[in-house]
């Protein structure tokens, strides 16, 4: 049977891990908001339909017919997950083909940790309403794999960065929108899109049920170094350092660093035998660079 990957929310990292397994044979369909943007998938070899997350898509079943991954990316809202509330019973019925379930999370459910190395085995603590939203449907993907018999699992993202217009430090930089704050002790995490389509494509291929993955590279940073870093290499003066203390941020931003955690990666290499391209920001950025 040809390998049939399904993704609700064909996004940027639905569609890095698209194009490798459309390169491998594999047919990929998924979701998008919008019939435009439905068209230009098609244009890219993927049969995409339209769900917005409030209505069920039309003919779900032959949109899922055949599925044997299912990859998740939309994100809960006040309901709930929108997937499960309106097609858990469309994906129920194609249970007999699916073989692996990936769910796309945020490390934002551990909550603030204080700058503390943490793994999987951290108890989370999500301190928003959104990231309590995570926890849960996190909670319900895994309990509705286990129902169906599918290996279902838990992916918790940090900030994703690669190629594309506003999808990088480079990119923030040259349009005049990065921002250098400065805060002591503050670190982030990140993963380059080609490497999280990696761990993604790692655990198809180990399906674990139930497990839940870090997926981060392998140096937590302060962000105001990765802009400082990103200057030097097109040879631009970095922006003018904005202590915390005084930066104008909305509240949102300002809550961004609020959490400080340094995530370890072990699991992933460990267990997926996941080498990363990227281990850290500095290959990551030249590589977008020799890209062009």
């Amino acid at each position: 049977m040809t390998s049939h990957l399904f993704c609700f929310g064909l996004g940027y990292t639905g569609q890095a891990l698209a194009q490798p397994s459309i390169a491998a044979g594999w047919r990929v369909s998924g979701t998008c908001r919008s019939a435009n943007r439905a068209e230009a998938l098609q244009r890219q070899g993927i049969n995409a339909v339209v769900f917005d997350g409030q209505r069920a898509m039309s003919d779900a079943g032959g949109a899922l017919a055949g599925a044997t991954h299912l990859l998740v990316s939309i994100p809960p809202d006040e309901a709930g997950d929108p997937v499960l509330r309106l097609h858990g019973a469309d994906l129920e019925a194609v249970a007999g083909s699916l073989r692996w379930i990936g769910y796309l999370s945020t490390i934002g459910v551990y909550g603030d940790c204080g700058g503390a190395w943490i793994d999987e085995t951290r108890e989370p603590h999500p301190a928003t309403a959104e990231n309590r939203r995570r926890l849960e449907a996190e909670q319900a993907w895994l309990a509705f794999g286990a129902g169906i018999g599918v290996p279902a699992h838990v992916f918790r993202l940090p900030g994703i960065y690669g190629p594309g217009a506003g999808r990088n430090v480079i990119d923030m930089l040259e349009t005049g929108r990065a921002r250098r704050i400065v805060k002591a002790g503050q670190v982030f995490n990140r993963i380059h899109v080609t490497d999280l389509a990696g761990v993604l494509a790692a655990s198809m291929a180990r399906p674990d049920p139930g497990r839940i993955y870090n997926v981060a590279d392998d140096e937590p940073t302060p962000g105001d170094e990765v802009v400082a870093f990103a200057a030097e290499l097109i040879g631009v003066e970095p922006p003018v350092a904005e202590p915390i203390e005084v930066a104008d941020l909305s509240p949102f931003a300002r809550h961004f660093y609020a959490e400080c955690k340094r995530v370890r990666n072990e699991r992933i290499k460990r267990e997926l035998g996941f080498a990363p391209l990227y281990p850290t920001y500095r290959e990551g950025l030249r590589a977008i660079i020799a890209a062009g």
